[in-house]
């Protein structure tokens, strides 16, 4: 049978995309051939689009389409307390819930020896300059609470020692609805270690 390079070419390009795996991307490729030439047009000029339009702030690193983010734009937040956050999509989490008015520090990742992630491959200079530039009272860390997001932390809180901030890391421990007898030893320990007076 004839190998199809074009229907190829797009397996392989599907590929790419995260979590997708060659059956998953030949299934996605096969659907595309299928599809009408007006929606494959769109589909090519929404990710041609996207590469164009979409960039990071300036000063935050969220993605946006104007010169700066909308949070960064905004004179009704908080500008004096900053979240600091491994990736852009994190930042949606917080604003979903609708209670933090501050804004936001994207790093760009986390500190990883196994990925070849050093501090130098991070945002970090970008977050001490605003540091020392717009009055920040309070960074707060919200990196994910792995070996590589603790690492990344205490490596920031050590920073900013001897700086007038006040560095917090997010609390983490038992979910809501959770029960004790499911959770592990790291989960209750960190619990403990965050309780607060009620």
């Amino acid at each position: 049978m004839q190998d199809l390079k074009s229907l190829n070419r797009l397996i392989d390009a599907f590929e790419h995309l995260p979590s997708v795996g060659h059956k998953s991307a030949e299934r996605m490729a096969y659907a595309v051939l299928n599809m009408d030439i007006e929606v494959t047009d769109e589909f090519a000029e929404a990710i041609k689009d996207i590469k164009r339009k979409v960039h990071q702030c300036p000063i935050c690193g969220l993605y946006t389409e104007d010169e700066k983010c909308e949070i960064c734009s905004d004179t009704s937040r908080d500008h004096h307390t900053i979240i600091v956050l491994s990736y852009p999509k994190d930042v949606y989490s917080f604003e979903k819930i609708g209670k933090y008015h501050g804004v936001y520090h994207v790093l760009n990742g986390t500190i990883s020896a196994i990925k070849g992630i050093g501090v130098e491959d991070l945002n970090i200079n970008s977050l001490i300059k605003r540091i020392e530039k717009e009055d920040i009272h309070e960074v707060i860390i919200a990196t994910d609470p792995t070996v590589e997001g603790e690492t990344t932390a205490l490596y920031i809180a050590k920073l900013l020692e001897g700086r007038k901030v006040n560095v917090t890391r997010l609390a983490y421990g038992l979910p809501m609805g959770g029960h004790l007898d499911y959770a592990d030893a790291l989960t209750i320990a960190k619990a403990l270690e965050g309780r607060k007076k009620i």
